[in-house]
């Protein structure tokens, strides 16, 4: 606990480490996917996530270690899909730093490094400062995250999502129900969606 005030203003508690890795070997595979998505709802400084990104670097390095092109680009997959929310700004801070820090030491990144770059920009899209009982941002606004996908070759797609409406998805497929037999991809479209980005144009 960083302070006696902070649990008492925010209920705050941070998870120790052991529990952490016990928690998510429980979803052990999910974990070890490159492109798996994890959403920490109150992601605090970032425990549950920089264990998330570590196991799947450890992945990156299995598939792709010998290619120097391929490990760096799957290893930025592996960081977009990883998303948070949280209540306090400072959280969120630390929360991006231990992320790029982690993701910076494995692939031995400058700041200067385009890689480097669009990573801090990724994290900026994926961690957000809100109240995920709201979805609503600190400044009031809906919550909306990127997604993202690696199309080969160096190109990354995004296309943008609204939280509340991606939360649907589980009521809108319920068998039973009107929309039981269409797909998702039927009901639920981008708010936003880009040409294939290359991590130079990340960087920018």
């Amino acid at each position: 606990m960083k302070s006696k005030h902070r649990v008492a203003d925010h209920g705050e508690v941070f998870t120790p480490g052991w529990m952490v890795e016990a928690m998510l070997d429980l979803v052990k595979e999910e974990t070890e996917r490159i492109d798996s998505r994890f959403l920490e709802p109150a992601c605090g400084s970032g425990n549950f996530l920089v264990q998330v990104l570590r196991r799947k670097l450890a992945s990156v390095e299995l598939k792709f270690g010998k290619s120097d092109f391929e490990k760096r680009h799957y290893a930025l997959l592996g960081l977009m899909c990883i998303y948070g929310i949280e209540l306090l700004n400072y959280n969120v801070a630390e929360c991006r730093d231990n992320l790029l820090a982690t993701f910076a030491a494995y692939l031995d990144l400058h700041e200067s490094d385009d890689l480097y770059r669009a990573a801090v920009y990724v994290l900026s899209q994926n961690l957000v400062h809100g109240d995920a009982l709201t979805m609503r941002t600190n400044l009031g606004q809906p919550i909306a995250f990127a997604e993202w996908g690696y199309l080969g070759k160096g190109k990354f797609q995004r296309r943008d999502f609204r939280l509340d409406v991606l939360t649907q998805s589980s009521a809108f497929s319920k068998e039973g129900t009107l929309f039981a037999e269409l797909g998702k991809h039927e009901i639920f479209v981008p708010t936003s969606a880009y040409p294939p980005l290359t991590v130079r144009e990340l960087a920018a």
